[in-house]
């Protein structure tokens, strides 16, 4: 990736240019020394000059009104507020009217920010002061006092606090006067700029002491840059949080969003004071010191899947090259390219005013539909369909280009979803809520419709990523996601009243990604690569889950490296430094998925004994009891050398009916109450009392025997004989209630169990042939 620079060879500006803003994605307004507001048509060329200030006001920041004001899309920003020396700001409308000019501080204003609903602004100045106004410029508040200037504001991405710089120190300082205030020391020399981006949820500062660095919403340094020659004096993210840019004495830096450079140019520019990227996320405009203002196109971005490499050569043209055979395909678009992705077979690509579908079988005959609106923020892909994301709302598409659904839910903001906070599957469409992080909404992506229930999953503590399985059966999809305690959960995603159990498989774990083929899990914990070849394990037996993990040292991937991809038995990696590592996993697991997904059973148990690897028996072992396939899982858990539960599978088979099996199944997957269901809508009443005897439940004992009036005395009976064991007494009010007047009678009990016995066996034998013949007689 890098920029494509554009500067005129003479700058329309006589004097420095301070700040620039972009009303559209090909329009953007200039302030200078020389007074003029000028305005910048990208699509024919023509500059224009707006207005001219009076002698009086120089110009110091500028920031356009919210194009999102209540869920309404305007169309374009129509007025901007502009800050200046004489210690005012002014609200200009977009044909260079000054509508309104505020004293707001002694001595200069040098920054003014609108916060993302439009509905107040925030202004910071010389006098150290930060002051809070409506949308028409009256004040609300003084909300804090330095000794020092304020050079720079941001808002944080939900408007309830306030970053801004204090000398050395970056302060986040909440609205509400009780709230903790955050405060530490960020640079050496004083900070010259921030910026918060709404998305990613990270910040960015420009120091003096001539470094940028990225931070975390709690202070914690992510990235510090190498010292720079000069001072940087501008940094900006773009719209969704994937890179930013970094301006100094004639410098021109793209970072990705982890701190790591993608491109330096260094243009004749003087210092670059200001930096606003386009509505889009295609474009960078720069306020030069020596009165330019420079462009710069960002191309060159790559996408990869398997054999396929494409490369956005122009803003209008890609480049498709088949590593396997070096065939080269062009694909040239009638307008510029916004966003694209590469999955599934699949490319889709959206351009300004267009979505373009292509598959890799034929480059030549896109499918292409218009779009409601051009600013695509996102585009997610699964195997059936893609997702897009614009300021409008979410978007749902087959490849075919139909439109299936558009999911809605209440105070939703599509403007800071990113592929942490949303995920795709065939079945199942999952978005972690902004206003309430600890929440995960899930639809159907067919319908649009809340899935299940329509209950959305909540964690106790703040979910940071999440992902969903790709494979399988709807009924068996499973959800992954990390917390802000970074802990991994997973949880099943089909919940009909019953609440599903979230269980934590990982600790520090700082990325993961689900397997494109099979349902396999990577991640990266602390010092370790991580591998869970059957994450369900812990649904089945959790004993297991150590014994199905792959684990690698990795420490050579240095501090924060991301997981990008997992396709295949490769998994990508890429470092701090921006360099990719690609990593091959054992293809074993992948192939026993698929063996179990076509109830290949003795295929399974060949590739494991070919194998010999004991975390691929043990996760045999696991798949056969999650399919009831108990023969294969008395082998598994044989040769893993579980001897209890080899017994007890053994004991299992030798059940005499149908429904106890099951029972006992679940049994041995931990899931009590539904064994429990299921006895009783069997009509295995003594069976259900029996299982809760064996597991010392002795009051749900006690209270089914009673409500079925069967097998009070046998509960009596075995409490009874517990408690002599351990040489105590009943003290419990309700069994020595029903005990009064009983005396227990142990061969009375087991004949009674004996004939329940007897009878399940008797149900059992009758044929399915008698079964017809006795309901044809009735």
């Amino acid at each position: 990736m890098r920029l494509k620079i554009s500067l005129l060879k003479e700058p329309k500006h006589k004097e420095l240019v301070s700040c620039v803003g972009w009303t559209t994605a090909d329009e953007l307004y200039s302030c200078s020394d020389d007074h003029q507001i000028m305005k910048w048509n990208l699509l024919n060329g023509e500059t224009t000059q707006v207005a001219k200030l009076p002698d009086d006001i120089y110009p110091i920041d500028l920031h356009w009104f919210p194009r999102s004001l209540s869920g309404k899309k305007q169309i374009q920003a129509e007025n901007f507020v502009l800050t200046s020396s004489d210690g005012k700001f002014h609200l200009i409308s977009k044909t260079g009217r000054v509508e309104k000019s505020v004293e707001a501080h002694c001595g200069a204003v040098l920054a003014g920010r609108w916060n993302y609903e439009g509905t107040a602004l925030v202004t910071v100045g010389e006098d150290g002061q930060i002051k809070i106004w409506s949308k028409s410029g009256m004040l609300r508040s003084t909300l804090a006092q330095q000794g020092t200037p304020i050079y720079s504001v941001a808002w944080c991405p939900n408007s309830e606090k306030i970053l801004y710089t204090s000398g050395k120190q970056l302060i986040i300082k909440p609205l509400q006067p009780s709230a903790k205030i955050l405060q530490w020391k960020a640079h050496d020399g004083i900070i010259l700029k921030v910026d918060w981006n709404t998305v990613n949820d990270l910040i960015l500062s420009a120091g003096e002491e001539c470094k940028y660095k990225v931070w975390d919403s709690f202070g914690r340094l992510l990235y510090s840059s190498q010292s720079h020659e000069y001072p940087i004096t501008s940094v900006a993210w773009a719209p969704d949080g994937e890179l930013f840019a970094v301006g100094s004495f004639h410098t021109l830096r793209l970072c990705d969003k982890t701190g790591w450079s993608y491109a330096l140019e260094k243009p004749n520019t003087g210092s670059i004071f200001n930096i606003a990227w386009s509505t889009d996320g295609t474009q960078i405009a720069g306020a030069c010191g020596n009165g330019h203002v420079i462009f710069a196109h960002v191309v060159e971005q790559r996408w990869v899947w398997k054999n396929f490499r494409i490369t956005l050569t122009k803003r209008r043209t890609m480049e498709v090259r088949n590593v396997l055979n070096d065939a080269v395909d062009l694909l040239e678009f009638r307008d510029r390219v916004i966003k694209a992705s590469l999955n599934y077979g699949h490319l889709v690509v959206s351009t300004s005013l267009q979505c373009y579908i292509f598959s890799i079988k034929n480059w030549n005959t896109p499918l292409i539909f218009d779009l409601k609106e051009g600013t695509v923020s996102l585009i997610l892909q699964a195997e059936r369909h893609f997702l897009l994301v614009d300021g409008g709302g979410i978007y749902l598409y087959s490849y075919e280009g139909r439109l299936i659904s558009s999911p809605k839910f209440p105070g939703i903001r599509t403007d800071i979803i990113n592929v942490q906070t949303i995920s795709l599957s065939n079945d199942t469409l999952a978005i972690r809520d902004k206003s309430d992080e600890k929440v995960i909404y899930l639809f159907d992506p067919l319908s649009g419709k809340p899935l299940g229930d329509g209950k959305p999953i909540s964690h106790k503590s703040e979910i940071m990523e999440i992902a969903l399985d790709q494979k399988g059966l709807t009924n068996e999809r499973k959800i992954a996601f990390i917390d802000k305690s970074r802990d991994l959960y997973i949880t099943s995603v089909k919940r009909f009243g019953k609440e599903q159990k979230v269980i934590k498989i990982g600790t520090m774990v700082h990325t993961f990604a689900w397997n494109d083929t099979c349902n396999i899990l990577c991640g990266l914990q602390e010092t370790r690569f991580t591998v869970w070849y059957y994450p369900n394990v812990v649904y089945v037996d959790k004993d297991l889950l150590p014994k199905t993990i792959y684990e690698k040292d990795a420490s050579e991937f240095s501090k924060n490296p991301q997981i990008v991809s997992f396709i295949g038995s490769q998994v990508t990696i890429r470092r701090a430094d921006g360099s990719l590592i690609h990593i091959s996993i054992p293809p074993y697991p992948a192939l026993l998925h698929e063996y179990v997904n076509n109830s290949k059973w003795d295929d399974a148990i060949r590739l494991c004994r070919f194998v010999k690897d004991q975390t691929l028996r043990a996760c045999l072992a696991a798949m056969a009891v999650a399919n009831q396939d108990m023969n294969t899982a008395e082998i598994a858990y044989a040769s893993i050398d579980e001897t209890d539960k080899v017994q007890y599978i053994s004991s299992i088979k030798d059940l005499p009916s149908k429904e106890s099996r099951l029972a006992h199944i679940l049994l041995f997957s931990g899931s009590e109450q539904e064994a429990e269901t299921r006895l009783l809508q069997a009509g295995l009443v003594y069976q259900a009392i029996q299982v809760n005897i064996n597991l010392y439940n002795w009051e749900r004992a006690l209270e089914l025997a009673v409500k079925h009036k069967t097998h009070v005395d046998t509960v009596l009976a075995y409490r009874q004989k517990f408690l002599d064991d351990f040489g105590k007494k009943e003290t419990n009010q309700r069994f020595l209630q029903y005990a009064e007047g009983l005396e227990v009678n142990w061969d009375k009990i087991k004949a009674k169990i004996e004939l329940e016995i007897a009878k399940e066996r008797e149900r059992t034998a009758v044929t399915p042939a008698v079964r017809a013949s006795v309901t044809i007689q009735r």
